[in-house]
């Protein structure tokens, strides 16, 4: 069979997501069966797998069904012991001291603390984390999730202390010995030339989650009440990525979305203090509840009752300080806190004789750090017994709703990748996919590099996973086409990073944090503009840079690059015009 037959048929479970999940808007836990089913049949029929495989690879995404449910069901508890114990309504008035703004607190909440927390655990944390804190603040549901979503893009990269690089691309290039016989300096290398790229198309990205939200869901629907802050979310880019980048070219992949999450939420949290390029006498908030869209709410009340006690703000934010620290300790490997947990592992070895094992590290899942956070908060807020059952019980009635979609949605993953070795000889199908996308580009596959990655993001839910399966092969494309293939895997990695913002069960986990099950595919109609925003200007800053000691400076990737900040430019200084006009000085933008 042709390679663009192979890499056509590789695409239907895709497309079957696109038309079904985005196209058609029907929930997960109705489109994802279906592409499991298209999974299966390639699989079988086609890829000629042996059913017992394809069986393994289906209970293997059972099992890594259950660890994400764990996830979701710990940071869901979280949130319902924050709301049962008052802690949330003193969170909420602190966020309101530094601005009652939700521009400045988006940004504030999902780009910075949420990069920190990518930093720390990675695995979608970040989105059980920032996205429910949202919703206690008063964002709509769905608001929360986009915005959680499209800031699943820089800090990717380096989430989990590093593991995409790290573990990621390290493991994928060494299947090749003749590549070098230092794979620790290569990967470190490629990780600066990551951090590069991620700066240049990170730059945005706090102001497309700002216009985002005022666009789908303020008052007006206007882009324009978000790009009236694009100096402050363009500062705050900065303020996270600059540390992002010195880091990740002195210290290694480690640290950096760490450090630029922690120096940027002190920087920028000063700055909102003072109004540092803040709207003067402009406050932006959403409507009154009554009058949202009922699409916008998710199945989880936020309750903000006075229990009648006082809480001070250190010791209502006293869960969350303790998330980031577990996280921070239990991954550090200078510590044997990651040893040990990880030595406790729940594992499926050899199923159905297939070689494919299923484990669950439970004690180094970040649900476990949730719940034991969720039990210190009981003590530290002084709950009482009734208020915290409620918390476990409603916690488990919305885990349970995602269940569905997960079942379904992981186990189609696990069939896809778990293709190769089939008694037709093919590759597994994200391979057949790249290589058919490898023989049209030619050289310009460094446009496409980026959404190669994207596409192995999307559907394995995992950056890591995306660079384990297409590092080898973007490394040996870029030799093909005559140019540096370093930087070619830096776009498979950046790329990978961004496909977070579109991943189908990254997306299922995050909605089901705040109750907002079934309405995945409009979040990532959403999420799916920024996604190729940033796989094409990355794209393009890659292709000049590998191409310009022979195509010279003006080659098509920096035009294309420059029409890029062109366009952004002229939408921005437009429509400031407009909103200046619909807007008059001191007029405040609010509900």
């Amino acid at each position: 069979m042709s390679t663009g037959m192979l890499a056509l048929l590789s695409l239907l479970p895709i497309i079957a997501v696109a038309i079904f999940l985005v196209g058609l808007k029907w929930p997960a836990s109705k489109a994802m069966p279906i592409s499991f089913l298209v999974a299966v049949a390639l699989a079988l029929f086609v890829w000629k797998v042996p059913g017992e495989n394809v069986a393994a690879a289906s209970v293997n995404g059972l099992v890594v069904a259950v660890t994400l449910l764990y996830i979701i069901f710990g940071s869901i508890l979280l949130l319902n012991t924050l709301q049962e114990s008052g802690g949330m309504r003193t969170i909420r008035q602190g966020f309101t001291d530094i601005s009652a703004d939700r521009r400045i607190q988006v940004i504030i909440i999902a780009w910075l603390f949420g990069s920190f927390i990518e930093g720390a655990s990675g695995f979608g944390t970040p989105a059980a984390v920032a996205v429910p804190l949202m919703v206690g603040l008063g964002f709509p549901a769905m608001a929360a999730v986009v915005a959680g979503m499209v800031i699943q893009s820089t800090p990717v990269s380096f989430g989990a202390v590093g593991t995409p690089i790290l573990v990621g691309v390290q493991s994928g290039l060494s299947a090749d010995a003749s590549i070098t016989d230092n794979f620790l300096a290569l990967v470190t290398q490629i990780g600066g030339q990551v951090s590069i790229l991620h700066m240049i198309a990170g730059t945005l990205i706090p102001l497309f989650v700002v216009a985002l939200m005022t666009r789908f869901f303020g008052k007006n629907k206007s882009f324009s009440e978000g790009i009236k802050i694009w100096k402050f979310a363009i500062f705050s880019a900065f303020a996270m990525t600059i540390p992002y980048v010195i880091v990740a070219n002195t210290l290694g992949p480690e640290f950096p979305s760490m450090t630029g999450g922690l120096v940027g939420l002190a920087i920028v949290i000063f700055a909102a203090k003072k109004g540092f390029l803040m709207p003067k006498d402009e406050v932006w908030d959403f409507e009154e509840k009554s009058k949202w869209d009922p699409e916008w709410s998710g199945k989880i009340e936020i309750k903000l009752e006075n229990s009648g006690k006082s809480m001070s703000m250190l010791r209502a934010w006293s869960p969350y300080v303790l998330v980031g620290l577990f996280l921070v300790l239990t991954r550090l490997k200078s510590l044997p806190l990651k040893e040990w947990l990880q030595s406790v592992v729940l594992k499926i070895e050899n199923i159905f004789g297939s070689g494919i094992t299923a484990s669950f590290e439970i004690l180094y899942s970040p649900g476990t750090v949730f719940i034991l956070v969720s039990i210190l908060t009981f003590y530290i807020h002084g709950m009482n017994g009734r208020a915290y059952k409620n918390a476990w019980v409603q916690s488990g009635k919305t885990t349970l709703a995602a269940s569905v979609a997960l079942i379904f949605t992981v186990p189609m993953v696990q069939v896809f990748i778990n293709t190769g070795g089939g008694a037709a000889g093919y590759n597994q199908m994200p391979i057949e996919l790249a290589n058919g996308a490898a023989a049209l580009a030619g050289e310009f596959w460094p446009f496409l590099a980026t959404f190669i990655g994207g596409i192995g993001a999307f559907i394995a839910g995992s950056n890591t996973v995306s660079n384990m399966m297409f590092a080898l092969f973007q490394y040996d494309v870029g030799g093909q086409i005559g140019v540096d293939p370093t930087w070619i895997v830096a776009l498979q990695a950046v790329g990978g990073a961004a496909g977070n913002m579109i991943c189908v069960h990254n997306v299922v986990a995050a909605s089901a944090v705040v109750g907002l099950v079934g309405k995945e595919g409009e979040v990532i109609r959403k999420t799916l503009f920024p996604f190729v925003y940033y796989s094409l200007f990355a794209g393009s800053v890659g292709y000049s840079i590998v191409w310009y000691s022979q195509k010279g400076l003006f080659n098509i990737g920096s035009i294309i690059a420059v029409l890029i900040v062109v366009a952004a430019v002229y939408i921005i200084a437009t429509n400031n015009r407009r909103l200046s006009l619909e807007y008059p000085k001191n007029r405040t933008i609010s509900k």
